[in-house]
């Protein structure tokens, strides 16, 4: 039997009378100064993860610091906290373990935590590009958007999710924008890909105008603020935001009836899944970054698969083959933590059209 541990952390504070329901009664100050003394520990068992060609249980580990904590305090700090978190999977009896959200941004994205733990190390990223796509191609599809003559903008393209992305779509022929903080770093991921494919990607330092045009946008950013505002997007148009915290206002979805935000990377996983800790999804539903330490669990392949800021094509095309192969697939598609109905996309599309400056 395969066995894994995933580290996940508290989004926001708020998040964390989820588990102590204390702290919704205390200052967020209070909360956040508790945390900081509060060491690594086992969020919940995983059980029932099987396929036909294997099975597999774990943990969640809690590395109890929101994103905005992890950004405040010495980064030596924040490592070692995730380090510590990777150390308690491991004396649980994990053979690999992933690293959730921020905890696989800070730093070098996971290679230090790899080399102070006895275990395989993956930050899940690969998986989590591979459903991205495939569900945005999916949405587009149900939205009348051909992929082939939109305007693609990936908000985040110098982080690794962007980055192979971003090979992915241009290697597609896909007609694409980039925008980051870095215009420097920008501008080397665009030579990448160019050499790389042949395509010529547009780079954009200003998000608010770049997004103004496109049809399709894949969030992958590291922000803590939101990026993206009710009056940012072109009627029609079709938000996928892998990043958390989100990229997207929560305005987006009361206030425009005419585009639809989609979250990526959500899956379905094989077999009687029961997580024993309730992070919003549905029973069986997981992040794709979460799947990926289960997948190679089932194969018992224990590698350290996704690593660091240069995540390949190849990783990802190999992920998704073994994702298949285990029964792992995209799951409906989600808002704001709440499914899409057929209803909803209907109503997208005849709200878009009213419009006449749409396509």
């Amino acid at each position: 039997m395969g066995s894994f541990a995933f580290i996940v952390h508290p989004v926001e504070i708020s998040d964390v009378a989820r588990k102590f329901r204390v702290a919704k009664y205390l200052p967020g100050k209070l909360v956040e100064h508790a945390l900081k003394l509060v060491p690594p520990f086992k969020l919940s068992e995983i059980t029932g993860v099987k396929s036909e060609y294997g099975n597999a249980s774990g943990w969640f580990i809690s590395c109890p610091l929101t994103p905005a904590m992890m950004l405040r305090m010495p980064e030596d700090k924040v490592i070692k906290k995730i380090i510590d978190a990777a150390k308690v999977a491991q004396d649980l009896g994990a053979k690999i373990v992933g690293l959730g959200a921020f905890t696989a941004v800070v730093g070098d994205a996971g290679i230090t935590v790899s080399q102070n733990v006895d275990i395989a190390v993956t930050t899940g990223n690969s998986y989590t590009v591979a459903t991205a796509i495939e569900g945005t191609v999916k949405a587009a599809s149900l939205l009348g958007i051909d992929m082939d003559t939109a305007e693609v903008l990936i908000l985040g393209a110098t982080g690794s999710i962007g980055r192979v992305l971003a090979l992915i779509l241009a290697n597609r022929g896909y007609k694409l924008t980039l925008t980051a903080r870095n215009v420097a770093r920008l501008e080397r991921v665009s030579r990448l890909i160019t050499k790389e494919t042949g395509m010529v990607p547009r780079i954009a330092a200003d998000v608010k105008q770049a997004v103004r045009k496109a049809d399709v946008i894949l969030c992958v950013s590291s922000a803590l603020d939101v990026l993206i505002e009710p009056e940012d997007l072109k009627p029609g148009a079709l938000v996928c935001d892998v990043a958390r915290p989100r990229n997207v206002s929560v305005e987006v979805k009361q206030k425009r009836k005419d585009v639809l935000v989609i979250e990526g990377g959500i899956v379905k996983v094989p077999g009687d899944v029961e997580f024993n800790f309730d992070f919003g999804f549905p029973r069986g539903h997981s992040y794709a970054c979460m799947a990926e330490t289960m997948i190679l669990a089932l194969e018992e392949r224990y590698e350290t698969w996704s690593l660091g800021r240069n995540l390949s094509v190849a990783q990802v095309s190999g992920i998704a083959r073994l994702a298949k192969k285990h029964g792992f697939e995209l799951a409906g598609f989600r808002s704001f933590e709440k499914p899409v109905t057929q209803e909803e996309i209907e109503m997208v599309n005849r709200n878009a059209l009213l419009n006449d400056s749409y396509r």
